[in-house]
């Protein structure tokens, strides 16, 4: 009897399996890119609205400062105030009755490209177990409730946190491991205003050669963003050497814009030996302008921002034009331009001229006051209006989507649009 012959495969059988294999091999390898993309995000959404818009050249060719404000109800705000969490009384302008909201609304557009589009799940990514600290004055602060803000807008609210010790406030994303974090210090040096509640004093008194007590806590930042103008404004400043504990300290009257220089250069000898160059990135922030004088965007004589629902309706303002670069943002850029000598880069983010345009983006009389308003006050109230701080959502969002252009560098955007 003939022995059953056993089927062998065929060479058809061979080659079918060997493709399904390689099939099933390139669909592993395909999830795997794709899991690593996410991983390292690079978000289908990084850039936002502005997705297919030219972001290298927004870093390389072209000026994100020279551009005009435009009215943008679909896009912004990026937030909205009563959902964030840990917004500011100051300058929670529609808490405290402000009902003209159109300050929501104003977008920056740059002249020859698009500010990149603020991302936060991109940022937050990227401040992965790593701090970004601001360091300065209510201006810096409000820069950074901005940020916490931004931030805080995707992030549910079992997963972030905020908390005060002395000077430094953090607000922290649990998840990634991240702080945001504000360092009050006015006048970047050591004063008698470094108090964070208790620092108007008459007698305003700095040393401008004692940085440690603030710098301690900058040591270890992966991002260091500096503000230091609003305390200096006046014509002499009382300097110190010696110590506030100490009765045989030294006192003498300058000009200020001589202790400012001072200030800043102990400031940029601390930056010198301390930051580690391979890991920090070192930003300034320009000053931010007041709008106290109505007559400098020819406004009515010995009026405010009291009323303003507006922007500046165009450039060219001679008055305003002439507080764009007062001396002490002069001696800001001498400083900076010596950092690379000493190994550093400090990226000036200049925000004054953007800035000057919106004179209806101040809290005014729309915040918390801390004390009873005189009945006085009451019947003028431009007598009490903060022309000075900005209301949130509003101009320091446009602040941090500079700042955001600036951390992402054009290389890392450029590898971001080509996985896009």
């Amino acid at each position: 009897m003939a022995k059953k012959q056993q089927p062998v495969p065929g060479i058809w059988g061979i080659r079918s399996s060997f493709h399904s294999l390689i099939i099933l091999l390139i669909v592993v390898l395909i999830l795997a890119c794709v899991y690593d993309l996410r991983r390292y995000s690079i978000p289908d959404q990084l850039l936002g609205a502005h997705k297919n818009s030219n972001v290298v050249a927004a870093l390389s060719g072209c000026n994100l400062l020279s551009g005009q404000w435009v009215y943008d109800n679909k896009s912004y705000p990026l937030y909205k105030e009563k959902e964030c969490m840990f917004m500011s009384d100051q300058i929670a302008c529609e808490k405290f009755g402000r009902n003209d909201l159109n300050y929501h609304f104003w977008r920056w557009q740059p002249h020859q490209c698009d500010l990149p589009r603020f991302n936060a799940t991109a940022l937050l990514e990227r401040l992965r177990n790593k701090r970004l600290m601001y360091v300065g004055d209510s201006l810096n602060r409000n820069q950074w409730v901005s940020m916490v803000c931004l931030l805080g807008s995707v992030i549910p609210a079992p997963f972030k946190s905020k908390h005060q010790n002395g000077s430094l406030y953090t607000f922290k994303a649990i998840e990634h491991n991240a702080t945001v974090e504000f360092y009050w210090a006015p006048l970047m040096v050591e004063s008698n205003s470094d108090d964070p509640v208790d620092h108007r004093m008459p007698d305003r008194i700095v040393r401008v050669q004692a940085i440690e007590k603030h710098a301690r806590y900058w040591t270890d930042a992966d991002i260091l963003v500096f503000n230091s103008y609003l305390w200096w404004r006046r014509d002499q400043m009382k300097v110190l050497w010696g110590s506030f504990d100490s009765s045989d300290g030294i006192y003498k009257e300058m000009e200020t814009l001589r202790a400012y220089e001072m200030a800043l250069k102990t400031w940029a000898d601390w930056l010198e030996v301390h930051v580690n160059r391979t890991k920090t990135k070192l930003f300034f922030v320009g000053l931010s302008p007041t709008h106290e004088k109505a007559e400098s965007w020819e406004g009515e004589k010995g009026q405010n921002c009291y009323n303003e629902t507006e922007p500046v309706p165009r450039e060219g303002h001679q008055e305003m034009e002439s507080d764009l670069e007062p001396e002490m943002m002069q001696v800001v850029k001498k400083v900076l331009a010596e950092m690379p000598t000493r190994g550093l880069n400090v990226q000036f983010i200049n925000i004054t001229r953007l800035s000057m345009y919106r004179k209806e983006g101040h809290p005014s009389i729309y915040r918390k006051h801390w004390e009873p308003l005189t009945d006085e006050q009451i019947s003028n109230p431009s007598s009490y209006a903060d022309c000075i701080h900005w209301c949130l959502p509003g101009v320091p969002d446009v602040w941090n989507e500079l700042l955001y252009a600036y951390i992402f560098d054009k290389d890392e955007l450029n590898l971001v649009n080509k996985a896009l």
